[in-house]
């Protein structure tokens, strides 16, 4: 399995940002500090989630190492359950690992088994999602900018289909629809020949400036 990982901060100025990577996630890990407990944050997240569809949370309570009553961290967890509940996620099968990141990172092996416990929930809790493939290529458009001297891409996470470099593309919405060619892919920095549904990539497009693309915008195939 690969991740791609998405770091959604907590600060209210950037839940716009966040709605747009949460909108594709196929799950998600709630970090809950155990010192302090769910925060209104904790809520907004958890309410987020639910309404653009994260269909899985995993809870990590973190700062573990620094709350030494049992009864409070029992008590800690119970509430992040409870919120969980209160929109409709299980709560009560809800995975919730106790660790502390800064003490894995210091390399304390106790505190590591901790973040590998972490990856084991993730694999077993969160299914594989079932990719749509075989239909016809979609890629919501994320952002755009431009690469001197090989021209406009778009990024974004194709929802369903395949593209492949040397394919005709349309860009649709907002503006009058745009016709392209795909004339490269990339992701995490390398040149692949096409990208598919489920994947976060790149797409290079032929003949377009910067400025007649927009955040909003999708990707497609002609004529879908």
């Amino acid at each position: 399995r690969h991740y791609a990982h998405v770091d959604c901060p907590g600060h209210a100025d950037y839940v716009k940002n966040m709605i747009t990577g949460a909108a594709q996630m196929d799950g998600a890990i709630l970090v809950v500090a155990a010192t302090d407990g769910p925060m209104p944050q904790t809520r907004e997240h958890i309410l987020l989630g639910r309404q653009v569809g994260v269909p899985y949370i995993i809870v990590f309570l973190n700062k573990c190492d620094m709350v030494d009553d049992e009864e409070l961290l029992e008590l800690v967890e119970m509430e992040v359950r409870d919120l969980l509940s209160a929109y409709d996620f299980p709560g009560d099968d809800t995975p919730i690992v106790r660790g502390s990141a800064l003490k894995a990172l210091e390399g304390d092996a106790e505190w590591e088994a901790k973040i590998v416990e972490l990856a084991e929930h993730l694999d077993k809790y969160i299914p594989d999602p079932v990719r749509a493939i075989d239909l016809p290529f979609l890629l919501p458009i994320e952002d755009v900018f431009s690469i001197s001297g090989r021209g406009t891409v778009v990024t974004g996470r194709v929802e369903r289909g395949i593209v492949k470099v040397g394919d005709e593309v349309e860009i649709v919405g907002i503006k009058a629809t745009a016709k392209s060619t795909c004339t490269g892919v990339e992701m995490f920095r390398k040149l692949l020949d096409q990208g598919q549904a489920g994947e976060n990539c790149g797409v290079l497009l032929r003949g377009i400036k910067r400025e007649e693309i927009q955040r909003g915008q999708v990707l497609a195939k002609p004529g879908t």
